[in-house]
């Protein structure tokens, strides 16, 4: 069974909350910056890092040929105001005070 693609779009690594190749022959996102392989069972992705499997630099270089090869793309690419692990950016650093607004009004 494969993942819904809605769920797919939305999925991030719970690590570092960045982008996944999804496996769907081998049942299996994973997070080629972190070398993180997450199960997907009946359709489910169990993204409990407990669960995820941290796996050799050869098995990561076969997923990440792989991908290549078949044009598999991550799951979605961060965006330009993503802070570095894809999270957005503090609070604070913008809003409306940045925006020439004054300092305390509600976002709009």
């Amino acid at each position: 069974m494969t993942l819904d693609p809605l769920l797919l779009e939305i999925l991030a690594c719970p690590v570092d909350k960045g982008p996944l190749y999804y496996f769907a022959d081998e049942e299996c996102l994973y997070n080629p910056r972190l070398h993180r392989r997450y199960a997907v069972r009946d359709g489910i992705p169990d993204m409990l890092v407990e669960d995820s499997e941290e796996v050799s630099s050869e098995e990561h270089l076969r997923l990440v040929s792989k991908a290549e090869a078949e044009g598999v793309r991550l799951n979605f690419t961060p965006s330009a105001h993503d802070g570095p692990l894809g999270q957005g950016s503090p609070v604070g650093e913008e809003g409306p005070a940045s925006q020439g607004g004054p300092v305390g009004e509600p976002w709009a």
